[in-house]
C-alpha cells in the first residue's frame, strides 16, 4: 500500500472542545463580515444563519436563509459565506445551503442588530 492510500483510510482525530471552541469564535467573526448589501447588519447579526456544522474533518456545512426568498443576491450570497468560511486556515471545505424553513422574521436578529436599526 502507499503512502497515499495508507493517508486516507487514517481516521482523523476528533477536535477537542477546546478545538471546536476556538473553530466557533473564527466561524462567527468570518460570518460577520458578510452582509446584506440592503441592509447595514451583518448576517449572523441578522438571525440568517440556522445552523453551522463542524466535522472532526474540518468540513463546515452550514444551513442559512435570507430575509426573504426573493432577495437579489440570493443567488451570491452562499457564495460570499463560502468564501469568508474558507480564509479560515484550518477549515478543509464548506458548503452553504440556503433554506427557507422556518422562514426568516425579525425575532431572530438579536438585540445589536435590532439597535442598529432602531427596532427597539
Amino acid at each position: 500500500m502507499d503512502d497515499a492510500a495508507a493517508s486516507l483510510e487514517t481516521p482523523t482525530a476528533a477536535l477537542s472542545q477546546d478545538e471546536l471552541n476556538a473553530l466557533t469564535d473564527r466561524l462567527i467573526e468570518q460570518l460577520k463580515t458578510v452582509f446584506d448589501p440592503e441592509i447595514p447588519v451583518d448576517i449572523y447579526e441578522l438571525g440568517l444563519i440556522y445552523k453551522v456544522d463542524v466535522s472532526d474533518d474540518r468540513d463546515v456545512l452550514i444551513d442559512m436563509t435570507l430575509t426573504a426568498p426573493g432577495c437579489p443576491v440570493a443567488g451570491d450570497m452562499p457564495g460570499w459565506v463560502e468564501d469568508a468560511v474558507k480564509e479560515i486556515p484550518e477549515i478543509r471545505s464548506c458548503k452553504v445551503d440556503l433554506v427557507f424553513d422556518p422562514p426568516w422574521d425579525p425575532s431572530r436578529m438579536s438585540d445589536e442588530a435590532k439597535l442598529q436599526l432602531n427596532m427597539f
